[in-house]
């Protein structure tokens, strides 16, 4: 395991390890998390040719005989009557969804609804525009600014960190909703460090796993680039 290597200063409100997120999750007291936000890998072997640049696997994406477990530890870590919001396909949908809620309440699923298309069969099947995102409870939290619909439009990012990374605004509105100034948030699958990026700068605390050294060193690397522009609160 490797911790952050960021500043003193900031390891008070960021905290990245490079190891499993189920190592992290285990060192945790129970209920001492205030809301989790997630990417994990969807079971389905993806491997990005879309871009010049290929990137590699991504490490428990072969199966997903790993989610039960996850997602008990994910409600043992979480505080009563809070959040998760857990980003997912089409494809294995149905087993995120019967995993998490033999513990959860699963409110809703939330769109996804991206600016452009993503690769698939360009033939034969309709162009796929959208991601899921299961919307589950520990209790039952208010949101914060009302009831808002159900799908959300924003850009994708070009995935230029990440085969698979999200905008920072999408994370930043999931978080506005279901938390409050210095909660803590955490990210088992962080990846380049998008949740990090959002929680900080909503003055939000964050600790994040990430198992792939090199994006590991991504999302410490653009923590450490919002520190030198001054917009990191701790």
């Amino acid at each position: 395991m490797k911790g952050s290597h960021l500043t003193e200063s900031h390891q008070k409100s960021i905290k990245i390890y490079n190891e499993n997120c189920m190592k992290t999750m285990g060192r945790m007291e129970d209920k001492s998390i205030d809301l989790i936000i997630t990417d994990p890998p969807y079971g389905m072997k993806f491997r990005s040719n879309h871009r010049a640049k290929r990137y590699e696997g991504i490490h428990w994406d072969d199966n997903l005989d790993w989610v039960e477990d996850w997602s008990s530890e994910s409600y043992r870590v979480l505080k009563d009557n809070t959040n998760m919001y857990v980003f997912c396909s089409f494809h294995n949908v149905d087993i995120f969804k019967q995993a998490l809620q033999r513990d959860f309440a699963i409110k809703n699923i939330l769109i996804w609804e991206k600016n452009n298309t993503s690769m698939g069969d360009l033939k034969g099947d309709y162009a796929p525009k959208y991601e899921m995102i299961l919307f589950v409870s520990k209790g039952r939290r208010l949101l914060n600014g009302g009831r808002d619909p159900n799908i959300f439009k924003f850009a994708r990012t070009g995935n230029k960190l990440h085969p698979t990374q999200k905008p920072v605004e999408l994370i930043s509105y999931l978080i506005s909703k279901s938390s409050n100034k210095n909660d803590l948030i955490y990210d088992p699958f962080i990846g380049s460090g998008t949740t990090a990026e959002a929680a900080y700068t909503n003055e939000r605390r964050c600790i994040g796993s990430e198992i792939d050294d090199a994006y590991y060193e991504v999302s410490l690397t653009r923590i450490e680039h919002l520190e030198r522009q001054g917009t990191l609160f701790v």
